[in-house]
């Protein structure tokens, strides 16, 4: 876990993957961000959250005041997420905005589904950055670097909306991807990192944004 900005007021980290924001289910032992933390800086308060598996920025309020604010500037939009993703395949398009209404928690696997009648409304929007040539001989198709940006804030959108255009994330065996990210990519998580975010800052009022390197996992499954 690296810290990208400390004040008085909020924390912005680079999360690793691996590491659940909070306690996890079915390891309450195991070691988690919020806990770690708090040991070295003392109360926080969630603004968003980031999956276990994904890493990348995240942003934690220091004080109630700025929580409300900060949570306001997520529910209203003016908080700006931009994802990047490896994706299975080759799209046949440059950008695209998803539309698929989303639900939650649906069976044993707690998945997200799309679902046009009792789904919530949710954006995606999608652009390649570069695509990547079959390698036969690893056993791997074609697949594509992508930025994706989420307008909306659903469990799970990027990796369910990736599927649904066809192109879910590599080594996303939960969302439909064809090989199991261990066989054939040697990496343990689907390739998703939080790349930046931009918020204002309720104190000063300007406009921050952070950035962070792709994880050593998601480089090399690049160079792949």
């Amino acid at each position: 876990m690296k810290i990208l900005y400390e004040d008085e007021y909020l924390l912005v980290v680079d999360k690793p993957a691996g590491l659940p924001v909070l306690p996890d289910g079915w390891q309450e032992d195991a070691p988690y961000l919020v806990k770690a933390l708090e040991e070295q800086f003392g109360k926080i308060f969630i603004v968003h959250r980031l999956d276990k598996i994904t890493s990348g920025v995240m942003v934690f309020a220091r004080d109630a005041e700025t929580h409300r604010a900060l949570s306001i500037q997520f529910e209203d939009r003016e908080a700006e997420k931009t994802y990047h993703a490896i994706i299975e395949g080759s799209p046949k398009w440059e950008e695209k905005t998803a539309r698929h209404p989303l639900r939650a928690n649906v069976g044993h696997k707690h998945r997200t589904m799309v679902d046009d009648k009792n789904g919530k409304p949710s954006e995606t929007r999608f652009r390649v950055i570069k695509r990547y040539p079959a390698r036969p001989e690893q056993g791997r198709g074609e697949s594509a670097l992508i930025e994706a940006k989420p307008m909306t804030g659903r469990t799970h959108q990027i990796r369910v909306h990736a599927y649904a255009l066809g192109h879910p994330l590599v080594g996303d065996v939960l969302y439909g991807s064809v090989y199991g990210a261990q066989e054939a990519y040697g990496i343990p998580r689907p390739m998703l990192h939080a790349q930046a975010l931009s918020f204002i800052h309720p104190a000063t009022n300007e406009r921050l944004k952070f950035t962070t390197p792709h994880p050593a996992d998601f480089e090399e499954t690049i160079k792949m």
